[in-house]
């Protein structure tokens, strides 16, 4: 799924007009970590789904829909609602699922770097 929504991404960025370092600077991520995004080497754009959608001026189920991202303005957004309601609950589930892996990893991280200076402060 990640390679799907990056190639969304990349082609709504595209459309537009928006450079990578453009899409990096209003995420307040470095444009290497937004490139990583789009090649699909990161799924970090869980974490920036609704400013993504912001940008891009549609709603966070489009990123997921099978549909054309043809979104030239925003009169088309209404034509695009998901049928199936077990979508937005597998969509909800992944997003919930991804959101708590990288919280547990961040609170991984900085339990050590808690561990590290309380080892320093005694030696």
């Amino acid at each position: 799924m990640t390679n799907t929504v990056a190639e969304k991404i990349k082609r709504l960025r595209k459309s537009k007009g928006f450079s990578q370092d453009d899409m990096a600077e209003k995420l307040s991520i470095s444009q290497s970590a937004y490139a990583r995004i789009e090649s699909g080497e990161s799924n970090s754009w869980a974490n920036h789904i609704q400013k993504l959608s912001e940008i891009f001026e549609i709603k966070p189920e489009n990123f997921f829909s099978d549909e054309a991202n043809n979104f030239s303005s925003l009169d088309q957004l209404g034509g695009f609602a998901f049928q199936n309601v077990g979508t937005i609950t597998t969509i909800n589930s992944f997003l919930s699922e991804k959101l708590v892996e990288q919280y547990e990893e961040r609170i991984k991280e900085l339990k050590e770097q808690v561990e590290f200076w309380k080892n320093q402060s005694k030696g």
